[in-house]
């Protein structure tokens, strides 16, 4: 080792150590006492982003439990992530308010009639007693309305805060509703009853399977698809002569409670194409207040039946339920009326239909019975022959020579027996009040093509939008 090698380091005077170490100590005390802003916004910034997940589950939890309390929908945790930071113990605190709410509102209930339900049962659903039920339907005739409970009706409590019953409250229709609610004397029964607006609907359908399966799929309801067919029943044989591809349209007054179809009205305007064939039917009401259908141009949907099939023939026998047959010899009912006339005579059908039979019958001997429509039915006996062209299964048209005066069968002499039945039932034809055929009068039918018209030319128009809509 050399001697500069091992030289010491200079030496500070002890003065200036001394005066340094205290400059270091005054500096560590002030750093201690005095820290700097920069490190306590750090502090503070990671101070919440560590609390701010504990106050949002606090808050969910609350706002849980105000929803178990008022049956409200719960709005959606992602709509609280943004302000997440912003959310203090004052707000979390706040959240239960709607619960004491709650408790101030009516105690209501509210049940729903299901299979075996009675309205004790209902009462003890909703904490009321058995007694409570005959007070109800003691206090008021209309009460027993009540205990008729249908599938799926709702019946609303209101109770006091005893428990006791205040008001009971049921829709039993779209249109009605009735109400008990107590008062002194006990319960006041009421019922309200709301008046539909009235307006028109339309609908188009075409058949490709059965009428009434066509029907309910354009939207068309049961009752309404009987009353069309009732309409044309007439012109169309809806049991025999309905072919794939034939259409309807229907324009008819719709019942509407709060924008509600709750019913339907009459047809007022039809039109149905059958085989390629069209007719059309318009409701009227005249001036007298008598309503019908008409044809588009004023002629009566409702056919008139001839009242004497046989020209120039005079009544052998009336419609009789006690008549002593000719030939057999017995009391036996005559339910037709009989038409003497020389053999040969024509007879003609007495209305539009179709042929159920053209041939032999038992004891009337050669029979043509025709349907007319839905409703009538007509009988020929005893007949000579048939006309040309009349057999089962054909149409024929009021006043067409379906056949000739004759003997055959159970017959004394010549002449036509002729049987009329109402739905199956026979009446006497001198005295039945069939429909007559008669159009529109003239005083009318300004009148009556005001309404017609305009009808047709919705149904064109509804049509047209309905068929461009599917292109």
């Amino acid at each position: 080792m050399t001697k500069e090698s091992s030289k010491a380091p200079p030496l500070y005077p002890k003065t200036h150590l001394l005066a340094a170490s205290g400059i270091a100590a005054l500096l560590s005390l002030a750093l201690l006492v005095f820290p700097s802003s920069d490190v306590e916004a750090k502090k503070t910034t990671l101070s919440l982003e560590l609390e701010s997940p504990v106050e949002q589950l606090t808050q969910d939890q609350d706002a849980a439990e105000a929803v178990q309390a008022t049956n409200e929908p719960a709005a959606s945790p992602f709509a609280q992530i943004d302000n997440s930071a912003e959310v203090t113990q004052e707000t979390a605190q706040a959240a239960p308010a709607p619960v004491a709410e709650q408790k101030k509102a009516p105690n209501h209930r509210e049940v729903i009639v299901t299979k075996g339900d009675t309205l004790s049962t209902l009462f003890a659903k909703v904490g009321l007693p058995t007694t409570s039920v005959h007070e109800v339907l003691a206090s008021d005739k209309q009460a027993k309305q009540f205990s008729q409970l249908k599938h799926g009706q709702k019946l609303e409590f209101e109770l006091n805060p005893d428990g006791q019953l205040t008001n009971l409250h049921s829709k039993v229709s779209d249109l009605e509703t009735i109400t008990l609610t107590k008062n002194d004397k006990g319960y006041t029964f009421n019922r309200v009853t709301a008046k539909p607006t009235v307006r028109s609907a339309y609908v188009h359908g075409v058949i490709n399977s059965s009428l009434s399966q066509s029907a309910a799929r354009a939207g068309l309801s049961h009752s309404l698809t009987m009353d069309m067919a009732s309409v044309f029943g007439y012109d169309v044989d809806f049991a025999q002569d309905i072919r794939q591809g034939d259409e309807f349209d229907v324009i008819y007054e719709q019942k509407v409670v709060n924008g509600k179809a709750v019913g339907n009205g009459p047809i007022l305007s039809a039109r149905f194409t059958n085989r390629g064939k069209t007719y059309t039917a318009v409701r009227y009401t005249n001036k007298q207040g008598n309503s019908s259908y008409y044809t588009a141009d004023g002629n009566s949907m409702r056919k008139a039946f001839i009242r004497t099939p046989v020209d120039f023939a005079r009544i052998s026998s009336k419609f009789s339920m006690g008549r002593k047959h000719p030939i057999l010899n017995k009391i036996r009912a005559h339910k037709g009326v009989d038409y003497a006339a020389p053999r040969g005579t024509p007879i003609k059908a007495a209305g539009d239909g179709k042929v159920l039979l053209a041939g032999r019958r038992g004891g009337y001997g050669n029979t043509v019975i025709i349907q007319h429509g839905n409703t009538y039915r007509t009988l020929y006996g005893h007949m000579q022959g048939f006309a040309k062209g009349v057999q089962t299964g054909s149409n024929v048209k009021q006043g067409q020579v379906i056949g000739y005066i004759g003997t055959t069968g159970l017959s004394t002499g010549p002449h036509l027996h002729y049987e009329f039945q109402v739905n199956g039932v026979h009446v006497d034809p001198l005295g039945q009040k069939v429909a007559m055929a008669d159009p529109i009068s003239k005083a009318e039918r300004s009148r009556f093509l005001a309404q017609s018209q305009p009808l047709m030319a919705r149904m064109d128009q509804e049509k047209a939008t309905m068929l461009a809509s599917k292109r």
